[in-house]
C-alpha cells in the first residue's frame, strides 16, 4: 500500500483515452461508412420532452455489404446504457436505423454513441463516435453530505497508522448526477494545500495484489464514498480539520461538513 501523510499526495487515474467525433477511418473492401445521423449535438427534455426518442442512423456508401451493425450509448458518467448492443436495421440499401430512448433518470452531461460494424470476415471495428449534450430536464438540486466517519478520532503516531475516512453523499436528481465527493485537509496551525482528495464508491475495499491502493470503500455505487490514508510520525503534531464536500455535474456544490482529527 502506498504510503499518505497529512500532506496528502494525491493519486494520479490513468486510462484517458483519445476521443473522436465523426466517422473512424475505417479502411474495408467490403463496407464504407460515410456519415452518422438522427443525433442531435444536444439533446434537452426540458425544451423538447419529445427529444427523449432518438432515430440513431448509419449511412455506408453503395455497394457496402457486412454482417452486422450495431451502437451503444455511454452516459456523462461513463457508464453504458443500453445493456447489450443495439442491431442497427436497413430502411435504404445505405441506411441502417433504429431507435433510442433517453430517460429523465439518465444523468445530465456529454454523451457519446459508439458505432460498430462486423464484416463478414467476423472482425469488428469502431467505426464512428458522435458526442452529445444531454439535459434530463429535471430542475437541477445540489447534492447533501452528511454522517461523516472518520477513524480513529484520535492517533497516536509512532511510526504509522492507517485511517479511515467515509461520508455519505445523495442527490435528488440520482447518485449518478454525482460528479465528485472530496475533502480538503487544513493543518492544526490552519494552513492548507488547498488540494481536493477524491473520495471513492467504487466497492475495492481491500488490499489488492501487486501495487494497487485499496479505497477502503465497502459497497460500490451504495452513495458511500470512502478513502484509507496513512499518517506517519512526520507529521505535524495536533488537531486537524477535514472538509468535506461534493459537487454534481451541473457544477452545483453540496453543503460542507467539518470533522477534527487529533494527531499526537
Amino acid at each position: 500500500m502506498r504510503k499518505y501523510s497529512l500532506i496528502f499526495i494525491p493519486l494520479l487515474f490513468l486510462g484517458c483515452e483519445k476521443t473522436y467525433d465523426g466517422v473512424i477511418d475505417v479502411t474495408q473492401n467490403e463496407y464504407q461508412v460515410t456519415s452518422v445521423a438522427g443525433i442531435k449535438d444536444t439533446v434537452d427534455l426540458l425544451k423538447d420532452p419529445g427529444d427523449s426518442l432518438m432515430n440513431v442512423r448509419l449511412i455506408f456508401s453503395s455497394g457496402s455489404q457486412f454482417n452486422a451493425a450495431y451502437f451503444d450509448v455511454y452516459a456523462s458518467d461513463n457508464s453504458k446504457l443500453n445493456p447489450s448492443p443495439v442491431e442497427l436495421f436497413p430502411i435504404t440499401d445505405i441506411i441502417y436505423q433504429n431507435e433510442f430512448i433517453l430517460k429523465r433518470e439518465n444523468p445530465i452531461g456529454n454523451y457519446r454513441v459508439n458505432f460498430f460494424v462486423t464484416g463478414f470476415d467476423g472482425k469488428t471495428n469502431q467505426v464512428a463516435v458522435k458526442s452529445f449534450y444531454f439535459n434530463n430536464g429535471q430542475d437541477n438540486v445540489a447534492p447533501i453530505i452528511s454522517n461523516t466517519v472518520i477513524e480513529p478520532d484520535t492517533a497516536v503516531v509512532t511510526d504509522t497508522t492507517i485511517i479511515f475516512i467515509s461520508v455519505e453523499a445523495m442527490d435528488s436528481n440520482g447518485v449518478n448526477d454525482i460528479e465528485e465527493v472530496y475533502f480538503t485537509v487544513y493543518r492544526p496551525d490552519s494552513t492548507t494545500s488547498g488540494n481536493k482528495f477524491a473520495l471513492l464508491d467504487d466497492g475495492s475495499c481491500c488490499p489488492l495484489p501487486p501495487n494497487n491502493q485499496p479505497s477502503g470503500d465497502l459497497i460500490a455505487s451504495d452513495g458511500i464514498f470512502s478513502r484509507i490514508i496513512e499518517v506517519d510520525q512526520n507529521n505535524m503534531k495536533g488537531t486537524y480539520r477535514f472538509e468535506f464536500q461534493a459537487k454534481d455535474r451541473s457544477g452545483a456544490l453540496s453543503n460542507i461538513l467539518n470533522h477534527f482529527v487529533l494527531i499526537q
